[in-house]
This record gives C-alpha cells, sequence and structure tokens, in this order.
C-alpha cells in the first residue's frame, strides 16, 4: 500500500522518534511512505530545535504567527496535492497540528482515505502553556480537522475522550498508544555492565530520560540522595537535559551531593537504552493527563522498576503494585514516599520491573503491532 504521510513538526525531539518509528514499522509490513513534512527537520540532527520556528513565536506578534500557520497549510495543500498526483498513494496518514487543516482539503478533494493522529489537544494545551491569539479560529481548526478524518487515532483514551467532546462519532476513534521496537533492546547491557560503563559501580541508580522541566519536580528527589545509616548509596541518573537542570544542581548544591547527580545532555536515541539500564528505578514524576509517555514503554521493556503518578493516562497502561508503583500527585510527598519503598524493597523491585517487561508482550506495546493496526484501518476504509 502506498501511504502519504504528512506532519509539521519542526524540532527534532521525541515528537520525531513517533513518526521515525511508526514509518520504519509500516515499511517493515511492506508498505510504501511517501514523505511529506518540513525539509529542515528531516536534515536536522536529533535534539533540534525547529529551526526559524522558534524565533518566529519569539519575535512575530502572536495573531500574526497563527494567521501564518494558516496560510502555511495551503502551501502543504500544494505539496501534498503534487505528491497526490505523481505517487497516487492509497490513504493519507496524517500527525495532527494546530492550524493545519490542509489533510481534510486533500481527503475531500481527491477522495483520499484519512487517518489522523491525535498526540495532544493542541488547542487547549496552547491556550494554557503560550496563549492563543485567535481562540475561535484555533478552535475551528481544531474541531474541523478532528471530525474532517475517516478515523481519529489518539494515544490514550483520556485523548479519545476529548475528540468525541469535539464531535467525532465514537466509531471512528481508535485509541493506538505509543510503543517500542524490541530489536532496540536486545544487545542491551545488562544492570551491572551499564553501571560500571558510566563509573557508578555499586549504587542505586534513580533514573530519568527526556526533557526536564521545572513541573516535574524532580529536584526534590535530590532529598533522596543525601547518606542515610545503613541504606546503598543512591545517584540521580538524568538521561536528557532540561530548563529545571539548574534546579536539580542548585539544589545538589546545597545539600553537598553534587557528585550524586549526572546529567549526560542529549544523547543519540540509539544510545539511550544503555543508560537505562543502568537504572534501578525508573522515574515519571509527572506528566500530561492526556499524554502517551514514550520514556514510560522503553522503561517497560528494559524491566525497570517504575514510579509514576497515579494518572487517568498512566493507569491505561500501569497498574500499580503489579507492573508499577502509582502514587498520589495531588499529595506534595507521595512521590519521594513512592520512592523510597521501591529503593528499599528489592523484592518489591524485581516484582514490578518483570511484570512491566511481561506487560509489553502481553499487551502488544511495539511499533510494528501498531503498524498492523494501521493497516487494518486502512484497509477497511
Amino acid at each position: 500500500m502506498k501511504i502519504l504521510y504528512h506532519h509539521r513538526i519542526a524540532s527534532k525531539d521525541g515528537q520525531y522518534v513517533h513518526v521515525e518509528e511508526l514509518t520504519a514499522a509500516l515499511k517493515k509490513l511492506g508498505h510504501e511512505i511517501i514523505m511529506v513534512s518540513p525539509g529542515a527537520t528531516e536534515k536536522s540532527s536529533f535534539g533540534s530545535k525547529g529551526g526559524l520556528v522558534p524565533l518566529l513565536k519569539r519575535f512575530v506578534p502572536g495573531f500574526i504567527y497563527e494567521l501564518l500557520e494558516l496560510g502555511y497549510a495551503t502551501y502543504v495543500y500544494v505539496k501534498l496535492s503534487k505528491a497526490v498526483k505523481h505517487h497516487q498513494p492509497d490513504c493519507l496518514y496524517e500527525r495532527y497540528n494546530l492550524y493545519s487543516p490542509a489533510g481534510v482539503w486533500l481527503k475531500r478533494r481527491y477522495k483520499l482515505p484519512m487517518l489522523l493522529e491525535i498526540n495532544a489537544p493542541i488547542f487547549q494545551e496552547r491556550s494554557k502553556f503560550n496563549g492563543i491569539a485567535i481562540p475561535w479560529l484555533a478552535r475551528w481548526s481544531e474541531r474541523y480537522t478532528w471530525t474532517g478524518a475517516d478515523i481519529v487515532l489518539p494515544v490514550t483514551q483520556v485523548l479519545a475522550d476529548y475528540a468525541q467532546a469535539a464531535g467525532v462519532d465514537e466509531s471512528r476513534i481508535t485509541v493506538i498508544p505509543n510503543g517500542i521496537d524490541p530489536e532496540k533492546f536486545e544487545r542491551v547491557q545488562d544492570n551491572i555492565e551499564a553501571k560500571k560503563h558510566l563509573g557508578l559501580e555499586g549504587q542505586q541508580i534513580l533514573g530519568f530520560t527526556g526533557f526536564v522541566r521545572e513541573w516535574h519536580g524532580l529536584e526534590r528527589v535530590v532529598d533522596l540522595l543525601k547518606d542515610h545509616q545503613g541504606e546503598q548509596v543512591r545517584h540521580l541518573l538524568v538521561v536528557g537535559d532540561g530548563p529545571a537542570r539548574r534546579d536539580i544542581e542548585k539544589r545538589a548544591a546545597q545539600l553537598n551531593v553534587s557528585n550524586k547527580v549526572t546529567f549526560t545532555g542529549i544523547v543519540p536515541r540509539d544510545e539511550v537504552a544503555n543508560y537505562v539500564a543502568a537504572f534501578d528505578v525508573a522515574l515519571q514524576p509527572d506528566v500530561v493527563p492526556y499524554a502517551s509517555p514514550l520514556k514510560l514503554f522503553e522503561y517497560m521493556a528494559l524491566g525497570k522498576a517504575i514510579v509514576a503518578p497515579d494518572t487517568q493516562n498512566i493507569r491505561e497502561v500501569l497498574e500499580n503494585n503489579v507492573n508499577a508503583i502509582l502514587f498520589d500527585p495531588d499529595r506534595p510527598d507521595a512521590m519521594l514516599e513512592a520512592v523510597v519503598s521501591v529503593c528499599k524493597d528489592e523484592t518489591l523491585r524485581h516484582r514490578i520491573a518483570n511484570a512491566a517487561c511481561e506487560t509489553i508482550d502481553a499487551e502488544g506495546y511495539t511499533w510494528l503491532n501498531n503498524a498492523g493496526r494501521v493497516t487494518v484501518l486502512m484497509n477497511n476504509l
């Protein structure tokens, strides 16, 4: 099958991992992918911030920037139309973005079956964190795109509820969470080797991967690194970077435990697993309520004892005291208490870690399985 795949991701980060992994899995199933996306993204290295986009957001007035976004949809429509005429694809697969109605225009013009992947309610997200200058237009564009697709693919049931509330019929909604590629975890170092490679032998590693933000509250974990009589030495390993790094390092300096905190900075995607292999406890300190965190599935695949917030989207994947320890995100000390309980109980750590790993196979949380489900939906259309 020929699949016209469209996304508007400017930065090469966790969002782009989803695109790479799913398209690779679709190719493994024998499909041909015709990619229409920002050219700069394809050529940039992992961790890049999106070229001119951050500058435009910073210096261009909000209402002008949003009109530019909508205007860009016309340019995208022309690109997609050329791709349709040249390649004659069987269907369109689009990753949703705000002010991006081009896919629906294309679907209606060429009678092309359309699947729309939804990773976030971007109107709500941008309204909360960045502000929306033209709310009525932004709201229209989101609803128009969601209801215009033949099938929408939210990554969580929480997002599915958003889509249904926006007017998408339940029969046209299929939840497909994120996943992993098992082949990328076959030759990963074991826990002891990974620690030795990092110079962290004999320490209990509390680990986190990704972009560290202030609302994660990860700096509070630093309090657990102080020496405790009769307990194993703990070390915080952050595989990534982010704006909260300064606060974490400042807290570590105040407590005189700077030697027990390591930031790797951004590492190549193919190397992340060997860092996570060193974790004894894998941290998901906080999460937006509709996300399907990529790191969570990687923690599970590597058999890590996970501590995560007890939220609806996390409960779609993890069960408290079965394959993770979930804490009440509304109680200030709950996360630290959960981490301490897992650190102190080796039997508990191994039990939930093994169960987390088994969940990957039991529930089919792999990109190849996701690609298979997408294929069935495309064939049905």
